[in-house]
């Protein structure tokens, strides 16, 4: 006697992720980055926090390290929308801002530095946290450059490299860095020094 598909079960490893289970091993893992560090950090200590098995967190992730790159990858992503201001100045202003809020924040203040000093003595981790954050980085700097390309603000050869590094270094090297306070009058001389050299500059 033939089952009706509504009596069928799903067969075993077709199983559809939860997604608050996920939400819960995303946010532990934040956690647990601010708490200990990524080189102490474990699946283990990871589950743990997240009140889930292990094995909830291996269905989804193979190890620590693509577990990490993923969900830092995500945040950046969801934390830092491209600007639409209508001018090159606004654009760059909202997204310095962004940035110092997502930098200045005090679980960020500890995981950055942690996952910087660990690329200095790990290849691989450099160049995964390198694609992954890098990736997000451009993708944004070449909305916010295309538009100003566009209303004529920025010549049509600027060289992407430069933008991204003048757009994303000096308040990386301010908070990430030497960990200081960027005051609102510093975003705005920042914001129109940033403008003024990618407005000079020109593909090599």
């Amino acid at each position: 006697m033939s089952q009706s598909p509504s009596s069928r079960r799903t067969p075993a490893g077709a199983a559809v992720l939860r997604e608050d289970v996920t939400a819960a091993i995303r946010t532990a893992v934040f956690e647990e980055l601010a708490a200990v560090g990524y080189a102490r950090m474990t699946i283990e200590g990871i589950a743990r926090r997240a009140g889930v098995g292990k094995a909830a967190v291996y269905r989804r992730w193979r190890s620590k390290l693509p577990l990490v790159l993923d969900v830092v990858s995500e945040v950046a992503v969801q934390g830092m929308p491209v600007p639409a201001t209508g001018s090159l100045l606004g654009d760059v202003r909202a997204l310095l801002e962004v940035t110092a809020r997502a930098l200045g924040h005090p679980m960020a203040s500890q995981i950055v530095p942690d996952l910087l000093a660990e690329a200095a003595r790990n290849p691989e981790i450099a160049q995964a946290l390198r694609a992954a954050l890098r990736g997000v980085q451009q993708g944004i700097t070449q909305a916010v450059v295309g538009s100003a390309v566009e209303r004529g603000e920025l010549p049509a050869d600027i060289d992407p490299d430069l933008a991204l590094d003048l757009l994303a270094g000096p308040l990386y090297w301010r908070l990430a860095v030497f960990r200081s306070p960027v005051p609102v009058a510093d975003l705005d001389a920042l914001a129109a020094a940033t403008v003024a050299a990618l407005t000079a500059a020109r593909r090599a």
